[in-house]
């Protein structure tokens, strides 16, 4: 997607040759017009799937999930949370994510009552780094005997191989921003 990667390119910030900083408008400060482009463009290619929820994992997924899921309909968007809270109950799936960004691992949770075998679900989130997070989360899906319909990403670092990983599972990925290679602030996309 030429906007995002026009964004990438005037207002990312790279952090030597593996972090890539936009939270000045995708995962801190969102420019919510640049994120309803990126919510069609996601509904332009998964037309014709039968969609029915959002998953994404906390915190930065679920602002983009949110008004992606304008373009499906307004479907439910659900997301992981990375620790089990007193008020989810004790009836949920869970998985073991690794956080590139944080390096650390988190146990992600989903309450059993929001997920099943007739939900049609499209991950979304911001990064695509390892392919950790969606492995945790497609895993979730499977579980819980749910379709993933697919995944829509906003930046993908294919360098690292997570989508690699994603693809080879059978699973559809669509990325808005393919970064091939990235160094010293110089971004390079697919």
């Amino acid at each position: 997607m030429e906007l995002l990667e026009k964004r990438i390119r005037e207002d990312g910030t790279f952090l030597g040759n593996d972090i890539l900083k936009v939270d000045n408008f995708l995962n801190h400060m969102i420019d919510v017009e640049l994120i309803d482009e990126m919510g069609k463009e996601w509904a332009r290619l998964f037309k014709g799937e039968k969609i029915n929820k959002i998953l994404t994992i906390e915190a930065s997924g679920i602002g983009i999930a949110c008004i992606a899921a304008r373009h499906f309909g307004n479907v439910p968007v659900l997301f992981a949370k990375k620790s089990k809270s007193s008020n989810i109950g004790s009836d949920f799936y869970t998985a073991k994510a690794y956080s590139f960004t944080h390096g650390n691992v988190n146990d992600i949770v989903v309450s059993k009552k929001y997920l099943g075998k007739d939900d049609s679900v499209l991950i979304i989130d911001d990064f695509l780094a390892n392919g950790e997070a969606l492995l945790a989360l497609t895993s979730i899906c499977n579980a819980a005997g749910a379709r993933v319909a697919g995944v829509g990403i906003a930046i993908e670092k294919h360098y690292q191989g997570g989508g690699d990983k994603i693809r080879a599972m059978g699973i559809r990925v669509e990325s808005l921003a393919k970064i091939k290679s990235m160094s010293d602030g110089d971004v390079e996309f697919m």
